[in-house]
């Protein structure tokens, strides 16, 4: 009998589904090692491997049967994907085109050695962009945005997604959610066509332009719009949140309580950024990575407190998502001022802080990257994370984004088939 490598429940997913990797055709007991490879789109080759051994019956089942080692080990049934790496150091696995899926091969190779003998193969087409959503440039008033429009007429959730201070217009978290039902709306405003590399201010008039944008479209539920961030966009939502009327329910991942880096100003006023000194930046004579977690003067002095967000005069809903292995930014510790604060102040607010967990969460089945280039700076970043423990928090948060937003901004659970 030949050997197959199959995925189910189809061969083709979206990329934040998990899947059923399934070997058949082995001897029982047949000592084996299953590869993973993706080529994404700058031509760098990612891989995973694992060792296994099949079943009394000559089959393997990812999701009962244990990795013996490899790039992990134990009962992993998603593994293949989140632990795949490049050879070349320091590289982030990230789409650019979500147009196009990464298209990852699985291979299963005789015993544990050298992989020589090729026993069968399959592809898995992972998708950014689910059948029937739409994708839509904006370029109105000053807006350099991308719109993404679940199939149907709604109405929808409404989301504004924000990336961090590497700037450009970062898509695929914004077409995942709109697969999942949302109608989302990828926002740059930094380092992006004519948008400055580092901007000297940030005006709140643009992100403004942004929710007024989003309200007046169709198919967006007119209860409010949520806003999530990543980084320096997570105050940038956090500020939406507090000066905006429109926005009913914000996500900061691996952000802070207070205006971070670049000034905002608003209508009438302007919010400082917290006083950092890049002099404190570290330097490993190791690895040549950057650390930046003493940057910033401390946060518990009132001299700095004039950058706070004051959140609690905001009517939103917050939840608050950080890693603790982040050694680019004290994420944790800055979320859990701001979530004091909040508390203090008698405001609902939701928090989940995440062992091994780096800076950069992303959706899930996407790799940890440890480390990688600051596109602005032009530095090599340390953004922390253990493998495992980074892909389990993934998984958690993109639930609890998704399930927070529905609650919000329906008024309901998040339906089953968008899960």
């Amino acid at each position: 009998m030949a050997v197959q490598v199959t995925v189910l429940p189809s061969p083709r997913c979206l990329f934040d589904d998990a899947v059923q990797i399934r070997v058949t055709g082995l001897l029982p007991q047949q000592a084996v090692t299953l590869r993973a490879s993706l080529v994404d789109e700058s031509g760098e080759l990612f891989q995973a491997h694992a060792h296994y051994r099949a079943g009394s019956s000559g089959e393997l089942d990812l999701s009962r049967s244990p990795a013996l080692g490899g790039s992990y080990s134990g009962l992993e049934p998603m593994g293949l994907l989140w632990s795949l790496q490049s050879k070349t150091p320091y590289k982030r696995l990230a789409k650019r085109n979500v147009l196009t899926p990464f298209c990852v091969d699985f291979e299963v190779y005789e015993g544990h050695g050298d992989m020589s003998r090729l026993l069968g193969k399959c592809t898995n087409e992972r998708w950014f962009l689910g059948e029937g959503v739409k994708r839509i440039s904006v370029r109105e008033g000053r807006l350099k945005a991308t719109l993404f429009l679940p199939p149907g007429p709604g109405p929808f959730p409404g989301l504004i997604d924000l990336y961090g201070s590497g700037g450009g217009l970062v898509e695929y978290r914004a077409s995942l959610l709109a697969s999942r039902g949302f109608v989302t709306l990828a926002l740059a405003y930094m380092a992006f066509e004519d948008l400055p590399v580092m901007p000297e201010i940030l005006e709140l008039g643009y992100f403004e332009e942004a929710v007024n944008f989003l309200q007046k479209q169709q198919q967006v539920k007119d209860t409010g719009i949520g806003v999530l961030g990543l980084s320096k966009g997570a105050d940038l939502a956090l500020s939406m949140a507090t000066f905006l009327s429109g926005i009913k329910a914000a996500v900061s991942i691996s952000g802070s309580g207070f205006n971070s880096f670049i000034p905002l100003r608003g209508d009438g006023f302007t919010v400082p950024p917290h006083p950092y000194d890049l002099g404190r930046m570290k330097t490993s004579d190791e690895s040549g990575l950057v650390d930046f977690t003493d940057v910033l003067d401390d946060h518990r002095d009132p001299a700095t407190w004039d950058c706070r967000i004051p959140m609690e005069r905001s009517l939103a809903k917050f939840l608050f998502l950080s890693g603790l292995d982040d050694t680019n930014w004290k994420s944790d510790l800055y979320c859990r001022d701001a979530v004091q604060r909040l508390q203090q102040y008698g405001r609902e607010v939701e928090f989940f802080s995440y062992p091994g967990a780096g800076h950069l969460l992303e959706p899930p089945y996407l790799p940890l990257c440890q480390a990688s280039i600051h596109r602005v700076l032009g530095v090599f970043v340390h953004w922390g994370g253990q493998w495992k423990e980074h892909a389990k928090a993934q998984e958690d948060a993109w639930c609890r984004i998704q399930t927070f937003f529905w609650q919000h901004l329906m008024d309901s659970d998040i339906p089953k088939s968008k899960l």
